[in-house]
């Protein structure tokens, strides 16, 4: 079988290419492997899913019969202990579970102490 002469220098410019490829789109392309994927679509669910619940959660713990004595609680406790004191209150919790999500607690923490909004 007779191989033209240009078939390395062909097969050597494939080979760097795809190569130089790989790279460019790996590293600046944004091309991510399966497993990269499936972590980064876990880690959007969570936030998804603790955005959505943490005002439902402020609303409840403000709706509280002694909300005006569970806020000073909450004012007064240290800021490492504020999301304990809304755990304390079950109202952190996913919907179906029976434990509290530290993430949604210190959402709720957050939007609990943030300043209110002047009204127009």
């Amino acid at each position: 079988m007779n191989v033209p002469k240009d078939t390395k220098p062909m097969i050597w410019g494939a080979v760097i290419g795809a190569a130089l490829c790989a790279t460019v789109g790996f590293t600046w392309g944004g091309w991510v492997t399966g497993n990269t994927a499936r972590k980064e679509a876990v880690v959007a669910a969570q936030s998804a899913t603790v955005m959505a619940l943490a005002p439902f959660c402020a609303d409840r713990f403000r709706a509280q019969d002694d909300a005006t004595a569970k806020l000073a609680e909450l004012t007064k406790a240290s800021t490492w202990e504020r999301s304990a004191v809304v755990e304390k209150s079950g109202f952190a919790m996913k919907p179906g579970t029976r434990t509290n999500d530290s993430d949604i607690a210190r959402a709720c923490v957050d939007l609990l102490m943030a300043p209110a909004a002047p009204k127009s």
